[in-house]
């Protein structure tokens, strides 16, 4: 904890405001229940959301035994701080939350929705695009008053480019919203399971990361964005795939989870060439650190200097390799137990397949998609378009400005994220007392603590629309650092 007493003495003694890139909303069931009513859904999440990736509400349906058998994902349990009726209060009413902004050390938060996220994995198109606008529109009318402190998000889903073109436009042009956050994956059946039991659709599924591999080409939903200035925030969950389907406890499934899903997505848009082609294009990877992204940026940088064209046919190619010599020290070195010498004659002598199965010369460039010669390139498509939400107890965040420790002395664009809403917050209060502790231990600098709670998360916005903080009490110094960086 810091040295400080407060947040608010915190943010009295900076000389540049606090932005939070990611605070969250606890809608009020109430009234966001009208909403849905009015687009004829049902308010009934436990059924609504019944076998929703992440959020599976029927485990509780079942025993221990069956969940076992059905080998059922644990869902999110007891997620909400309750020890403080203020700080409940504040999640769920916008008006509220604004009236403590002072006493948290925040001058603007941007504000994501909780459980209206899950409407992006609902399968049926009514249901999801029909949650999307409702949830956006409660949204609109409860922070209404309060958006020269509290910016809201819109929900945009994305099942195909065309669905995420309409909605955008609605959220924006229609509703007035100016952030946005779209699945950081949409899941896709497997052909020819689309008509299988429900059961099966459950579990039978693939992520599309829009980037690689995605039966769609959503370079028109980039475009799209581009022209209306908005930069895109993301925010799935990994619970439910991969490494993180425990049957019994959360916890397993929740450590790294979103790391887990940005990771996919930044992968996936860099290697299928979109930041290529759209260098203007601005994706925030929110809640799951940047000491993944670090990794990340780091491993595309090293396997582009072993898996480059050039190099794979210089040093991996099984035309190479000098069989009469490999013979000679097979016969030498290679009989082990039943493996005589009479068998190793003759036998294959490389890797079994990788002679019979040659990929294409089209196939041998994974990197052809991002259409680069030197891997310094990698740094100028990758650093500019991504920005990665931290919460303010993480204890990697400083990592995002060592620039000993990254390629070409990079510094990733880490952001500020409250997550004030959710159940790793139980002190509103504290937030920002956590967030300062690395410049007070000296392992981040003044200059990179302005970067992290001010600089990066005004740049992603601003980058995509100058205009974007126009009307709020950060409009001055934010106009200022944009005739900076423009001078």
């Amino acid at each position: 904890m810091s040295k400080a007493s407060s947040a608010y003495e915190i943010r009295s003694r900076l000389d540049h405001p606090v932005i939070d890139a990611d605070g969250h909303t606890t809608e009020f069931v109430p009234a966001l229940a009208e909403y849905l009513r009015e687009v004829g859904i049902s308010t009934d999440f436990d059924k609504l959301f019944r076998g929703v990736l992440g959020a599976v509400a029927d485990w509780y349906e079942y025993t221990p035994a069956e969940r076992v058998e059905k080998h059922l994902t644990k869902p999110p349990w007891w997620t909400r701080p309750m020890r403080n009726a203020s700080d409940r209060a504040a999640a769920s009413f916008p008006r509220y939350l604004r009236s403590r902004m002072d006493e948290l050390g925040c001058d603007i938060s941007i504000i994501y929705p909780s459980t209206g996220l899950a409407f992006f994995q609902l399968r049926e198109d009514e249901l999801r695009r029909g949650g999307c606008r409702a949830l956006n529109r409660y949204h609109r009318d409860a922070f209404d008053g309060c958006t020269d402190r509290l910016v809201p998000v819109a929900a945009v889903p994305t099942n195909t480019p065309e669905e995420a073109i309409e909605e955008l436009d609605y959220a924006v042009l229609e509703l007035g919203f100016k952030s946005v956050v779209i699945p950081t994956y949409n899941l896709r059946i497997p052909v020819g399971l689309e008509g299988s039991d429900p059961e099966v659709r459950r579990w039978a599924f693939w992520l599309d990361t829009y980037g690689i591999d995605s039966p769609y080409d959503y370079d028109p939903f980039w475009q799209r964005a581009i022209e209306l200035g908005v930069s895109l925030g993301t925010h799935s969950q990994g619970n439910g795939w991969g490494s993180r389907q425990s049957t019994s406890n959360w916890v397993y499934n929740h450590i790294g989870h979103f790391a887990a899903s940005g990771e996919a997505l930044c992968k996936s848009l860099f290697l299928g060439g979109v930041t290529r082609r759209f260098p203007e294009l601005r994706v925030a990877l929110l809640e799951g650190g940047v000491g993944w992204a670090a990794s990340l940026f780091a491993d595309l940088v090293g396997h582009y200097e072993k898996r480059n064209l050039r190099a794979i046919r210089e040093n991996l190619d099984p035309a190479l390799l000098d069989h009469a010599e490999f013979a000679k020290l097979a016969e030498q070195f290679g009989a082990v137990g039943p493996a005589t010498r009479d068998k190793i004659e003759g036998a294959m002598l490389t890797t079994p397949g990788q002679s019979h199965h040659r990929p294409s010369d089209a196939d041998l460039d994974e990197f052809s998609a991002i259409g680069i010669e030197r891997k310094e390139e990698i740094r100028d498509l990758f650093v500019p378009n991504f920005f990665f939400g931290c919460e303010a107890d993480d204890g990697l965040n400083a990592l995002a400005f060592r620039t000993e420790l990254l390629p070409f002395g990079a510094k990733l664009a880490a952001i500020y994220g409250s997550d004030i809403g959710h159940f790793d917050v139980p002190d509103m209060r504290e937030v920002l007392l956590e967030a300062i502790e690395p410049l007070d231990k000296g392992i981040m600098s003044p200059e990179d603590f302005r970067d992290f709670v001010f600089t990066n998360t005004a740049r992603f916005y601003t980058d995509s629309n100058p205009a974007f903080f126009e009307g709020t009490v950060v409009e001055e110094p934010v106009r200022a650092l944009v005739d900076e960086s423009t001078e």
